[in-house]
């Protein structure tokens, strides 16, 4: 299979004079993440990073006209991809080796065949189609879809916990711990605005619980916990954000689904 080449990786969305939504437009849905550039006064945010394909830090460029942290949400390599490019990047303490990635062990992969056969049968009965070909356009000629492998941070990495505050001089980010996809998931929470940057833990298409690292009682947890949260916008890790109700419904399915 013969692939294109793109004459830009990233697109974006102006969400509000604050929030900026960038992705992957040639990538598939499973491994195409929300990346969120979130303006403070004192610094900004870039909530998760995509597979870091093409620099990040060049498509956003405009956008990053002060110090920036990078927030992993969780380590999954389609959301820490391009976070060696940032000076510093927040990860809770469980997850903090991953991002780091020394030995290679953090899963990445473009192709169907690099994925084990039994997390791909569990992803497909999770919802998800794997086509064989996880991209349908490289960034550039020379692209190695194999030789792909995700760069490890070696930039100040700063674990972060349950309770933490993220604050950028005009806005305050509570960490929330939501384990369950995996075991260092976190939410940025401001409870200000009734806004959640919620990750994996919950978005509006198939959740996974079977992946290497997921853990179902936690997960299940995580989800009665989201029931409680009094957010009304939720910016989750994939696919488009939603409200309170719709938060509150896809947390009440899978519960019925799982318990």
């Amino acid at each position: 299979m013969t692939l294109k080449i793109a004459d830009h990786w990233f697109e974006r969305k102006t969400i509000d004079d604050a929030i900026t939504l960038l992705w992957e437009p040639y990538v598939d849905p499973l491994i195409r993440c929300n990346i969120w550039h979130v303006r403070g006064r004192e610094f900004d945010l870039m909530i998760d990073t995509g597979l870091g394909i093409a620099s990040l830090t060049q498509a956003a460029r405009d956008l990053l006209d002060k110090p920036v942290k990078a927030v992993a949400t969780h380590t999954h390599y389609d959301h820490v991809g391009g976070h060696h490019e940032f000076d510093e990047c927040l990860v809770h303490s469980l997850e903090a080796d991953l991002l780091r990635n020394t030995d290679n062990s953090n899963f990445a992969g473009l192709t169907k065949d690099t994925i084990e056969p039994d997390v791909a049968d569990k992803i497909e009965a999770s919802g998800y189609i794997l086509p064989d070909i996880l991209v349908t356009a490289i960034p550039r000629k020379d692209f190695d879809l194999r030789g792909y492998e995700l760069q490890g941070v070696k930039n100040t990495i700063t674990p972060v916990e349950a309770g933490d505050i993220i604050d950028l001089g005009n806005r305050r980010f509570e960490i929330l711990h939501l384990p369950g996809h995996s075991p260092g998931s976190i939410g940025l929470w401001e409870a200000e605005t009734g806004t959640l940057f919620s990750g994996d833990a919950i978005y509006d298409g198939p959740l996974i619980e079977t992946l290497p690292g997921a853990n179902l009682d936690q997960y299940i947890a995580t989800l009665e916990r989201l029931l409680e949260i009094p957010a009304t916008t939720i910016h989750a890790g994939h696919d488009p954000s939603f409200g309170r109700e719709t938060m509150q419904t896809i947390a009440q399915r899978y519960l019925d689904l799982w318990r």
